[in-house]
């Protein structure tokens, strides 16, 4: 019986090409898990980066984000985080988990005298008023953006000591509240506050009951600051701000002993350290 030459040639092509096939499967299942990796601090507070496959759905504190074209996301852990931070990613069809011990985060205490009483224990006429305000501070929170403005990084928005910092439990007049959640740099009225990073404006009020004159700006992703007791506002909602631009004037508006800004950052509903953000500044010592 005689060679087949023509058949013969087609298997090897076959067989050469079921190889490069099996050998291009064998490369891409390794890439998903080697082309993770998360940048940052994991401490309370802290914001972070992460570089997966582009459009990789990332699962992190109950909430699934998707990284963008170029497989970069973020997200950030709240003052309270503690323990394990688990990390699950699903790409090309495959599912990975990864496992992140947080770092333990101590705190300060603060005791604050001479607070207007109807500021600690808001009468009950107020309390629709809080409820409402409440709902659109949320509302303002939940816009979502495609533009990493938080990747080029935050400068500071105001000049002036640091005189309350993050995750410090307050003391009003001797009744215990709820953590502080931001970044006090105090200053006369009238200080300029800049946008420490650029995005869009989602909230714009001027006199909120407990937070007085308040912007919110989104800078992508579900990462937004919120500025408080602000004494006028020079933009509005829907406006773009770039970073350094002028936003605000500091004031002594809402519930406040002195005039100050105070600063806060939100991963959605994650409430981050803006400290932690920031370059080292000696010429802003604390004083508390």
């Amino acid at each position: 019986m005689g060679i087949d030459h023509k058949n013969k040639s087609w298997n090897v092509r076959q067989l050469e090409f079921t190889a490069s096939v099996c050998a291009a499967i064998l490369v891409i299942i390794p890439v998903v898990a080697s082309a993770f990796e998360v940048s940052g601090d994991w401490l309370p507070g802290a914001l972070l980066q992460g570089k997966a496959t582009p459009h990789a759905k990332v699962e992190v504190l109950g909430r699934v984000v998707e990284a963008d074209s170029d497989g970069n996301f973020v997200f950030g852990l709240g003052r309270d985080t503690q323990g394990e931070v688990i990390i699950r990613l699903e790409a090309a069809g495959q599912s990975k988990r990864f496992a992140y011990a947080v770092k333990p985060r101590e705190y300060k205490l603060q005791r604050v005298n001479g607070v207007d009483k109807k500021y600690v224990s808001p009468p009950q006429e107020v309390k629709a008023r809080i409820s409402r305000e409440a709902a659109q501070i949320w509302a303002a929170r939940q816009i979502v953006s495609t533009e990493p403005n938080y990747r080029q990084g935050f400068i500071w928005p105001a000049e002036g000591p640091i005189t309350g910092v993050y995750g410090s439990q307050r003391v009003f007049n001797g009744e215990p509240k709820r953590p502080h959640y931001g970044l006090d740099i105090a200053g006369p009225v009238g200080t300029e506050i800049i946008a420490p990073a650029s995005g869009v404006v989602t909230l714009a009020e001027s006199d909120l009951y407990y937070s007085g004159g308040t912007l919110i700006i989104d800078h992508g992703y579900g990462i937004s600051s919120t500025f408080i007791h602000l004494s006028k506002l020079l933009v509005s909602k829907g406006q773009k701000v770039k970073q350094g631009s002028l936003i605000a004037l500091m004031g002594a508006t809402g519930r406040v002993t002195g005039p100050h800004l105070d600063w806060r950052v939100n991963w959605f509903n994650q409430r981050l350290d803006p400290e932690l953000l920031l370059p080292v500044k000696p010429s802003a010592p604390h004083s508390q």
